[in-house]
């Protein structure tokens, strides 16, 4: 999952880039409005960690800008700005939540974690296809309850599939999703990682299917 990080404190933004991108995120940043615009016009998002305090335009012209366009990309607030008046406020401009600075990180984690499940349909954390299953909580998969041993890209096109299993997902949705601006991409890259998904899930009763010039659907195929 691809989340734009909109912070100018650079030593709180590579503390949060760093951990989660542990977590199985791609994380790309911007330190100023402006740059958030700009990237937010370009480039698809799964969701926005968005700081008010910015240099140029603020935070809260970006949360305008983005809900004017009606693009419903979740996003969660961080912000030194904490009274009842600020939350109420913003949430009301559209943000889907709101975390006051200093946070844990875990409760970061917790509360992007709601989102995306929001935001994808899904109000279990727990999803499952066919012998596949997978805790958003854990960010583990399970094949008849194995642990799948994914390298990080891996997990994260399973991840999208399995967000949306029985539905196609684009070529460019699963792209977007696993690559930030900074990463060289080939022309292969996804299929290899489709490729290496489909020999660790094949005994799972789950497969990859391609569709041809509209992308991949993960589905579970009943044995003959």
């Amino acid at each position: 999952m691809k989340i734009l990080l909109v912070e100018d404190n650079r030593e709180l933004s590579s503390w949060l880039t760093r951990l989660l991108t542990q977590s199985g995120y791609a994380i790309e940043q911007a330190q100023s409005g402006e740059d958030a615009i700009h990237l937010l016009r370009t480039q698809t998002y799964d969701a926005i960690l968005l700081d008010l305090t910015l240099p140029g335009i603020q935070g809260q012209a970006v949360l305008k800008n983005l809900r004017s366009k009606n693009n419903a990309v979740p996003v969660l607030i961080i912000s030194a700005l904490d009274s009842l008046s600020d939350v109420i406020e913003h949430l009301n401009l559209g943000a889907d939540d709101y975390l006051a600075k200093p946070f844990d990180i875990q409760e970061l984690e917790a509360r992007l974690r709601s989102l995306l499940r929001r935001s994808s349909g899904q109000i279990n954390p727990v999803m499952t296809c066919g012998g596949i299953m997978y805790d958003s909580n854990s960010k583990q998969f399970f094949s008849h309850g194995h642990v799948l041993s994914l390298t990080p890209r891996e997990h994260a096109v399973l991840e999208a599939l399995i967000r949306k299993a029985g539905k196609t997902v684009s070529k460019k949705e699963l792209t977007d999703g696993l690559f930030t601006l900074n990463d060289t991409v080939t022309p292969k890259a996804l299929e290899i990682y489709i490729l290496r998904l489909r020999k660790k899930i094949e005994t799972s009763g789950a497969q990859i299917i391609t569709l041809r010039g509209l992308g991949y659907m993960l589905t579970y195929v009943a044995p003959e």
